[in-house]
């Protein structure tokens, strides 16, 4: 329910007492403890009053209900920034300062004076070259469970990766080669409102933000030339130094985006007042590119995400590599744009916290490179020619490096032939079996041995009559109640009379 300054001014005339005014205006708000007075008309101003006096902000209040007990010199110690100003507060009301106040007096309180007490964010996940400094300190490296401030800087490396998480469960995942400011980190006292301000330097930040519960919660990402703000969503905010552009991009919710000279620090609303519209609202699968000094791009839906070839591939390989299938190509509806060029990043975990690996390729094909055994998960999106990041898809995978190494030999003096075979790593809570497949044929489709009751590394296999051979052997593990199963390449021999 919203109530105007008209409406105040009708309540106050036909009321007696301040404390009876008061009460009733938070009566005509359907209000009981805390509430946003609108600020004074400007026809209260006398009508002789310079022209910019008329244009200047005006005032605004934040509501405080008293409780049995209260005075002002402890409300004004409790919420606001400076306990002198509890004569401020008695001039505002009409209260006398010693006075112990009954409860349910309804006494305005300056919203540019209430208090703010600091809020810490802890890290939950590093990887790669991370670090932090504070003030003129230089900087050190960033471990999971450290605590960071307002005031203090991130950056990050080449594969390098920090995820903070806020006093909210908000998330906040900074991606590789970016710095980023903590510039606000705060809660108001008095209505609990968080104050969020982070400054991204270079780079990309991906948000995922906790759904706002009081209507001056402030969350916002500033770069040099955009500043989005949130009230709850999942967002990625990337800016490019080189082309001084910012990309804004909504998975889930609602993102408002504003130039960031229309946005200055000094022009934003003290705390316990809400934010105004801002000049473009992202909604979810847009976004938007924004280059510094210009107007906000236009809104451009976001690209499907392309599928994963063979997703419950075991990567058993020597190194990681995906293949990707465009979505023009898995049958998804077909956009205005298309992919340029794709990301593909892993993680240890789903929501893509703790992120390990990050990689922008050119063709639907990636490698990584070498990685450690585990289960992991990776995402993949297209980018399009306006260089925003589309819609991402996660796979869970498993990375277990599982190779098998054969060799063969005839034996002097016969027909006979040994074949030698190992694999390359065996967990010690593994079983291994093999299987020996050999036949005339490439396509080994009708064996002529085909032993599959193995558990040594050799075999040898007699009175061959000559001709040409082909085989491979099948190794098996058991771990942990799963199968896995991986072959050497087809080899051949010749055996000659």
């Amino acid at each position: 329910m919203t109530f105007s300054v008209d409406d105040a001014s009708a309540i106050r005339a036909r009321t007696g007492s301040p404390a009876r005014r008061a009460s009733a205006v938070l009566a005509a708000a359907g209000l009981f403890a805390f509430a946003c007075f609108a600020p004074a008309s400007a026809h209260a101003q006398p009508s002789r009053a310079p022209k910019q006096r008329a244009k200047a902000a005006p005032a605004a209040y934040v509501s405080y209900v008293t409780h049995a007990g209260d005075t002002l010199y402890e409300i004004a110690s409790r919420y606001l920034s400076d306990t002198a100003d509890w004569a401020v507060l008695s001039r505002l009301n009409h209260v006398p300062a010693p006075r112990r106040m009954p409860a349910g007096i309804a006494l305005r309180l300056p919203a540019d004076k209430l208090k703010q007490d600091p809020e810490t964010a802890r890290v939950i996940a590093t990887s790669g070259p991370a670090e932090h400094a504070s003030g003129a300190s230089p900087y050190l490296p960033l471990a999971a469970g450290a605590t960071l401030g307002e005031g203090d800087r991130i950056r990050t490396g080449p594969n390098g990766f920090v995820t903070l998480e806020l006093s909210d469960g908000s998330h906040l995942t900074m991606t590789q080669d970016g710095a980023l400011d903590i510039d606000r980190l705060r809660r108001t006292t008095l209505t609990g409102a968080g104050d969020r301000q982070l400054e991204l330097r270079r780079g990309q930040i991906e948000s995922q933000v906790t759904h706002a519960t009081k209507k001056d919660d402030r969350f916002q990402i500033r770069s040099p030339s955009v500043v989005a703000g949130v009230r709850g969503t999942r967002f990625r905010v990337a800016y490019d130094g080189d082309a001084q552009t910012t990309a804004v991009e909504v998975l889930d919710g609602a993102v408002g985006v504003d130039p960031v000279a229309a946005l200055s620090r000094k022009s934003a609303p003290p705390p316990g007042v809400p934010l105004k519209a801002s000049a473009q609202l992202l909604t979810e699968r847009f976004g938007s590119v924004t280059r510094a000094g210009a107007a906000i791009g236009d809104a451009v839906a976001l690209l499907p995400a392309p599928a994963l070839k063979e997703p419950a591939r075991v990567q058993d390989g020597k190194t990681v590599a995906f293949d990707l299938i465009p979505a023009e190509a898995a049958g998804a509806a077909e956009t205005s744009t298309s992919a340029t060029t794709y990301r593909v990043q892993i993680s240890r975990d789903a929501d893509q916290l703790d992120l390990i690996r990050d990689l922008r390729v050119s063709a639907p094909h990636a490698d990584f490179g070498d990685l450690a055994d585990g289960t992991y998960f990776v995402r993949i999106a297209a980018i399009d020619a306006n260089g925003l990041e589309g819609l991402p898809q996660v796979y869970a995978f498993e990375r277990r490096q599982f190779a098998v190494g054969a060799s063969a030999a005839p034996r002097v003096g016969g027909h006979d032939y040994e074949f030698r075979w190992f694999v390359s790593r065996a967990p010690a809570s593994a079983q291994t079996r093999f299987r020996f497949v050999m036949a005339t044929t490439a396509d080994l489709r009708h064996p002529i041995v085909d032993r599959a009751d193995l558990t040594g590394g050799q075999l040898v296999v007699s009175d061959l009559p000559p001709g040409v051979y082909y085989w491979t052997i099948v190794a098996e593990q058991f771990d942990n109640g799963r199968l896995y199963a991986t072959a050497s390449a087809v080899r051949t021999f010749t055996l000659a009379r």
